[in-house]
Formats: C-alpha cells, structure tokens, sequence
C-alpha cells in the first residue's frame, strides 16, 4: 500500500475515533453583529427579538446583556435571530451579545420604567393590575361597605379593601360584589369590561390549560404569595397577586393564599362565575360564587 495513503487513513481514522457521536453547534464563524432590534425599546418582562448574523446555531456560553445587566431568558437562539426576555435590573443603554468570546457591536434599547398598564396574551388586551375604582364608567360613587352586616344584606353594588385595610388596597386593588360587576352603569373604565366566563377560558386555553395558566398568570416568588407558589414564571406579564376575598355573610378570606376575579357570566339566582387561584398549585380553576362575596375584577379591553 502507498504510504502516503496509510499514513492519510490512519490521521482520518483517528479523528473519527476522537470525535465521535459529538456535534458541533458553534463552527467557527465571523464576528457576531447586530442589525436591528424590534422594537427598540420595552419593559422589564417583554419580549424582543434580535436580528443579525454570526450568533451561532445554539446559545451554548454566548449571551447578550443590556447595559451590562447579562439576560437570563432566552425564548429563540439561531444564527440570525435571537429572542429574550428583558431582565429585571435592566436599564436604558446599550445591547449586545457576545458570542466565543467576541462582542458585536452596540445598539441603544430604552427599557421603560413606568408601570405598564396593559399586555397583549394572544389575541386579548389585559390590565396588568385589579381594579380600583371607586364610581361607575358615569361618575355615580360605589358604595364603600365596611360593616359585615351591611355587607351580608346587600344586593345593590358595593367594594371594600381586604380587611377594610386601605394598605391592601394599594396593592391588591378593591373587593367587588358581583351586583357592582353587573350594575348597568358600567364597572369598567371606558374601552374596557369585566371579562366573561368563555373569554377566560380563551386566556386559559391560549396558556396551555388550566393545569399550568395558573403560573403563567402569578406573580413569581413569595414576596406577596405564600410560599411554594409553584410553577409560578408570570411570563405573561398578567401578575396575579393573592388579594383573598370577602365572603357574603361579611367576614375576610385573607391575602397571601388566594386570589379571586369575578366573570360578568352569571352562574345562577345568586352565584356567578369567575377563577382562583391558590399558593400551592399552578391551576386557573373555575369558580361559581356568592354573588354577595366580594372579589378582585381584572378588566380585559373591548
């Protein structure tokens, strides 16, 4: 045999036997650069999608940061196209990814720090907090209801804050009756309603089930829910807090394990429909209640 041709066989065999079953995802490759970014500014939580080339075919140890804050979510990676998540931390400055070591060039992202006040979760438009309002869509006042015997005689609308605490207010929003939901003067601001029985089960179905919405929908962590609070990401953006409730007869379900919204779907003589949601699982269940009970309102627009 030619010796040229042993020697050339035995250096492929050898490379064969070293490489073995492993793939290469990242070849060498040009310089990471940045074309564009869509859009070019967004809150804390938003989606953006990155447009450029040289990114590698996988994330493998690459990243982007955001004026020097690293991003921890990444929803797409190819080799023109990334998308992420902005990061908590994240400020207005300058966006690149760094790729094998080598830094693209830099583009200006504006990350918006006043609070959002609605999100887009597939084909419906969200309020990102409950509802606080204190007179219907006509200026006529709400009733503010604080003693629990007035409350249970109630069948006319009427709110109070959890614990007739005003503190939780701020944070949770006002409790509702369902006659408030349901007075024809209008509850929700303009341009906007409580959701109905079927366009929540759109919400769930678009989250991937009841089993998991729940998750998608809750704030993460423990700073408000009780702890586990599993599978709890909020990559909606939706942030359901634990607001608890108010029962019909007057007396407080507190905060902390719990959250319950009303549906304008009535349910029954005295029920209607909504969801919960509670601290140790990550289901958005159906709920008929006591339309005397007082509850968080989510608005959806119209």
């Amino acid at each position: 045999m030619n010796y040229r041709i042993l020697v050339y066989s035995m250096v492929m065999f050898l490379l064969l036997v070293s490489c073995g079953d492993k793939k290469i995802t990242n070849p060498i490759q040009g310089e990471p650069a940045l074309t564009s970014i869509t859009p070019s500014s967004g809150y804390i939580g938003d989606i953006v999608t990155i447009n450029g080339k040289n990114f590698g075919l996988s994330k493998g140890t690459s990243f982007i940061s955001i004026n020097s804050i690293k991003v921890a979510e990444y929803i797409g990676w190819s080799d023109n196209e990334i998308k992420i998540k902005i990061p908590v931390g994240a400020t207005t400055g300058k966006l690149s990814v760094t790729v094998n070591n080598q830094e693209s060039n830099e583009v200006d992202f504006t990350v918006t720090t006043t609070a959002k006040d609605e999100i887009t979760i597939g084909t419906q438009v969200w309020k990102t907090k409950n509802l606080d309002v204190s007179t219907y869509r006509d200026g006529t006042t709400i009733p503010q209801v604080t003693d629990a015997n007035e409350w249970a005689n109630l069948t006319t609308g009427a709110w109070c804050y959890n614990d007739n605490d005003p503190a939780n207010g701020a944070i949770y929003g006002k409790l509702y009756n369902w006659y408030a939901v349901n007075d024809p003067r209008g509850l929700a601001p303009d341009g906007w309603h409580v959701p109905s029985d079927a366009e929540w089960s759109t919400l769930s179905t678009y989250l991937g089930g009841v089993s998991v919405a729940g998750g998608k929908l809750k704030e993460e962590g423990t700073t408000h829910w009780t702890s586990p609070n599993p599978g709890a990401t909020n990559e909606t953006g939706f942030t359901a807090l634990p607001g608890g409730y108010r029962e019909y007869y007057g007396t407080f379900n507190p905060i902390g394990t719990t959250g319950y919204w009303w549906s304008s779907t009535e349910g029954g003589t005295t029920a209607a429909r909504g969801r919960n949601l509670y601290f140790y699982y990550s289901y958005l269940y159906s709920y008929d209640g006591h339309k005397g009970n007082g509850l968080s309102v989510r608005c959806i627009k119209d």
